[in-house]
């Protein structure tokens, strides 16, 4: 495309796309109610009525037409004045059925589903593009470019701008799109799917999506990175809108957050679709009687969307294979309860409700059930109940699929970790890791019991896509001077922290522990770096608002570091959970020294400290944390982290945070 080219040559450009696609295209102006072959008895008509009475009569011929007809009735009628709830509502009508009730020939009455899109057979579906598809609601009269019915439902809507134009961006689609869903939002109900483009550049979200969540689609084939020289426009078109493609996202991948702050529409990103569409295959192959029960491993970078990918993986898993049970396992009760969030507000994805393992007791009662289930669970659960013993057989059944969160710890260790006992107590399921992070070459645990890579999303990928942020790195130095009663002694959290480790690695690593502990938090250290923390801090939010993490070494520096930084600046302090520009985040019990109470909160204290820290416009500027909220846990506005604590490798990548 040339710099001279206008936004009509664009949207013909588009339509051609389309029409080579397998959709038909016809202009709006032609099936309007005063139009050449008019489909619409009004303006305000966002669904084209019989193209829908035609699909579900096909699709339905079991049903009486009575029934169908109210069905369509169903479609058509708003029942709540908000956007997203009325969208929720239709979407759960698109990929669950139109639940009926009618009466039988002998008066008797039936309940049945009547089925709008044809998922097993994209063909039998019609795929329709009209352009300049005009709209009047409430005398507002709107006009967007491109819409894409299938069957009749406008499920796509595509703004495009002129590419020479430099005051029309993407972006300007995008307000132009906020403008339609409150002028004109009958036509939002029925939207699966928001496109913008200006003819080069191009990006999809959902009507809740902000800017950072219109994604590129980067791939045509889901194997090969288009070339940079192909327009994105022809690569999300010709990648994403295929019939086949298109009617699986939408079945598979598309999930409503119900969070404190509201419902939250969300798509997939390309590489999220394709790494669950090849680990469905590959989980498919591995539990089949051929099978070797390893599924491979997903290496997606931190914060890139690695938990919602499994949760697209894990709901389309329990349709693809017959009634599966899905264990998830993490290595962190901290972390275990993060990704369980996810999973919770996910269920409707996944057609049931997750549940979480409070003790080996109840671990053991939850995976004897015959089929189905989400269970969650920490690894140190499947502990034998006396040393040396072997976890008890609870299922032989092949159907079981284990997730490993952070697949490459040496927990997961086949031989003698707590994979063996996994393993033990599940015989014929069958495992399959993610990770944040590569697998070391020197680790030879997690391909033995995971199998190989089935797809990798690197950093250097994610930075382009913008889905994660370039860290830019400062090394600050603090100058040590311990006093005598400051010598090294064991940190009563030492076995916190070694959590999963064997004994005779634990006696290692307590020496070495109790002196670099005792270094790190020395008086005068904690002195040092909470006066160059405040300065520096005060400087960056004099530039750029936003917030900053503090990460230290033990529970014990993050208490007294909060308390020099308090003296230092009385008035970040504040007794209240609602109050306070610095607070310490972490865990703890009754048996901790008495300084540290009044950090220790209960799970709901702390997720009231977390919508603080995600609210850019709350006081809650400054948070110190041990090792919560490092992963799974998106603040945008966090613009500073200050790591004081030995790090490398798979830890070092967490401080990536999504924008």
């Amino acid at each position: 495309m040339t710099s001279a080219i206008t936004e009509s040559e664009v949207e013909e450009v588009a339509l051609e796309i389309l029409s080579n696609l397998g959709y038909s295209t016809l202009h709006g102006p032609d099936i309007t109610p005063d139009g050449r072959t008019p489909e619409r008895n009004a303006y305000s008509d966002v669904i084209l009525v019989e193209r829908l009475r035609d699909a579900i009569d096909r699709f339905n011929p079991d049903i009486p037409i009575v029934a169908r007809e109210e069905a369509i009735k169903k479609v058509l009628r708003i029942e709540s004045p908000d956007l997203i709830t009325n969208n929720h509502n239709f979407h759960k009508m698109i990929v669950e059925g139109v639940d009926i009730e009618y009466r039988r020939d002998d008066d008797s009455i039936a309940w049945g589903k009547v089925w709008l899109l044809d998922f097993e057979n994209p063909e039998k579906n019609e795929f329709l593009a009209v352009n300049q598809f005009t709209v009047i609601e409430n005398n507002n009269n709107r006009r967007p470019d491109i819409v894409l019915f299938i069957n009749g439902l406008p499920l796509i809507v595509i703004e495009l701008k002129n590419p020479a134009d430099e005051n029309a961006t993407i972006w300007t689609a995008f307000n132009q799109f906020e403008t339609y869903k409150a002028q004109i939002p009958s036509l939002f109900h029925y939207n699966e799917i928001l496109i913008v483009s200006d003819g080069t550049e191009a990006r999809a979200g959902t009507i809740t999506s902000g800017r950072e969540w219109f994604m590129p689609w980067k791939t045509i084939d889901g194997v090969e990175t288009a070339p940079s020289a192909v327009p994105q426009l022809e690569v999300l078109f010709r990648g994403m809108l295929g019939k086949k493609v298109l009617l699986d996202l939408i079945r598979h991948f598309v999930v409503f957050e119900d969070t404190e702050q509201g419902i939250s529409k969300k798509l997939a990103a390309y590489h999220q679709y394709h790494a669950v569409n090849k680990a469905v295959e590959a989980t498919a192959a591995a539990s089949s009687p051929e099978g070797d029960r390893r599924c491979g491993v997903i290496w997606h970078t931190q914060g890139s969307g690695k938990s919602l990918t499994m949760a697209f993986y894990t709901g389309k898993l329990v349709l693809s294979m017959d009634n599966p049970t899905v264990v998830l396992l993490t290595d962190r009760n901290d972390l275990d309860d993060q990704l369980f969030g996810v999973f919770s507000r996910c269920h409707e994805l996944l057609r049931q409700k997750p549940v979480q393992a409070k003790s080996r007791g109840d671990l053991r009662d939850l995976l004897k059930v015959a089929s189905g289930g989400v269970v969650f669970t920490t690894i140190q659960k499947f502990l034998p109940e006396k040393k040396g013993d072997r976890f008890p057989l609870l299922s032989e059944r092949r159907n079981i699929t284990v997730i490993a969160d952070e697949a490459h710890r040496s927990q997961y260790d086949f031989i003698d970790g707590f994979a063996k006992h996994t393993r033990d107590a599940l015989p014929n399921a069958s495992f399959i890791g993610f990770t944040g992070t590569p697998i070391e070459k020197e680790d030879r645990s997690t391909p033995t019991v995971f199998g190989y890579y089935i797809d990798i999303y690197d950093i250097e990928q994610a930075v382009e896509d913008e889905v994660t942020v370039r860290i830019y790195y400062e090394s600050r130095l603090a100058k040590l001077e311990l006093k005598p009663e400051e010598k090294p002694k064991i940190d009563p959290e030492f076995e916190e922290v070694t959590e999963g480790e064997e004994t005779y690695e634990k006696e290692k690593l307590k020496s070495k522990w109790a002196r670099l502990e005792a270094i790190v938090g020395s008086e005068t250290r904690i002195q040092s770096i909470a006066r160059d923390i405040v300065d520096h801090f005060e400087n960056r939010l004099e530039v750029l608002d936003g917030k900053g993490m503090i990460v230290c070494m033990s529970r014990r520096i993050c208490v007294k570091l909060h308390d020099e930084i308090v003296r230092l600046m009385p008035e970040w302090y504040h007794e209240d959970d609602d109050n306070g520009f610095v607070k310490v985040v972490m865990t703890g019990s009754a048996g901790d020294p008495l300084g540290w109470q009044e950090h220790i909160r209960t799970k709901q204290r702390r997720r009231v400290l977390g919508d603080r820290m995600k609210d850019p416009s709350d006081s809650l500027k400054l948070v110190i944390v041990r090792d919560m909220w490092l992963t799974g846990f998106d603040v945008p506005s966090l613009h500073t982290m200050y790591i004081d604590k030995p790090m490398r490798g798979h830890g070092l990548s967490r401080y990536r945070k999504i924008k």
